[in-house]
């Protein structure tokens, strides 16, 4: 269990069997009364961000959560497969669990996964990755200075903004948590 005076940016509590993880938290002591502990929590399953007060000194859950180490196999139809490398047992996931970070990750990848009561509910990627152009325009030489961009499609599928000078076959370096360029390797 969790008092509220544990509270902290990025931890992970448990709210009417839902893992919630805390984005913000502010303690407020008003004119009358208790303190209360303000937060803006985000729902690790759904992603939905909601407002909850609660007053000092309250318990809350601590979340049945772990992390571990596994290898993302292939995309089967919707699906993305993991295998568990203790075990090698292999695990389907949804594409809507993965969301948007399945862009980033190609065959033969490890990566974190978040799991909520055996359940995968997310994936931990680095802060950048490095992958390959497949498609975008022919590069144009010299025009480095402008800041202009042009759409590229990464080997995994991943649509990202490029500069001009980028040819296709050439390794960039991606930000995955704002999806910007940050540099060709």
């Amino acid at each position: 269990m969790y008092s509220t005076t544990d509270f902290k940016n990025g931890l992970k509590i448990e709210l009417d069997g839902k893992p919630y993880e805390i984005i913000q938290h502010q303690h407020h002591k008003p004119g009358k009364g208790g303190a209360v502990m303000r937060t803006k929590l985000r729902q690790l399953m759904t992603g939905q961000v909601i407002d909850k007060t609660f007053r000092s000194g309250e318990k809350v859950k601590k979340p049945d959560m772990s992390h571990q180490d596994m290898q993302f196999l292939y995309k089967d139809g919707e699906d993305f497969v993991f295998m568990n490398l203790e075990d090698y047992d292999q695990l389907h996931v949804p594409t809507d669990a993965v969301g948007d970070k399945g862009g980033y990750i190609k065959e033969g990848d490890t990566v974190k996964v978040l799991l909520y009561n055996g359940q995968l509910i997310g994936v931990d990627l680095p802060a950048s990755v490095i992958l390959e152009v497949a498609e975008t325009d022919p590069g144009i030489q010299g025009d480095r200075v402008s800041g202009a961009t042009k759409p590229a499609v990464l080997e995994t599928g991943k649509n990202v903004l490029v500069p001009l000078f980028i040819n296709v076959g050439d390794k960039v370096k991606i930000d995955t948590r704002s999806n910007d360029y940050l540099g060709r390797e």
